[in-house]
């Protein structure tokens, strides 16, 4: 009678790997059907400031938001050929970038902490 029991129990096991299965499949079903879900960009990024004259010389005079700021001055960077063949997380400032940065090579992370010194 012990032995009955001891292959009953190994044998519940079984069926809960398929349950897993389906259970992985729902959840992955559910996140892609929920378009809901998306998440909404900060405001603060959003707003449109207003470039200095050193910066509107390199991304135009009209007001962007801070993402479009950067995405200007990156595409102006890629088409003058400006960061660094050795290490390309460095810009290498040509005469416009240069009265952005005040100096002449800086890091595409500093690049971001400059150019918000000036939009107002």
């Amino acid at each position: 009678m012990a032995t009955a029991k001891k292959t009953a129990a190994t044998k519940a096991p079984a069926p809960k790997a398929p349950a897993k299965k389906a259970a992985a499949t729902a959840v992955k079903a559910a996140a892609t059907e929920a378009p809901e879900a998306k998440r909404a960009p900060n405001a603060a990024f959003m707003k449109a400031m207003k470039p200095s004259a050193a910066l509107a010389a390199v991304i135009g005079d009209k007001p962007a938001p801070r993402t479009e700021v950067t995405k200007k001055v990156w595409e102006y960077i890629k088409k003058h050929n400006l960061q660094d063949a050795a290490n390309k997380r460095m810009i290498n400032a040509d005469a416009k970038l240069k009265v952005i940065f005040k100096k002449d090579q800086v890091s595409m992370f500093e690049m971001t902490k400059l150019i918000s010194d000036q939009l107002s």
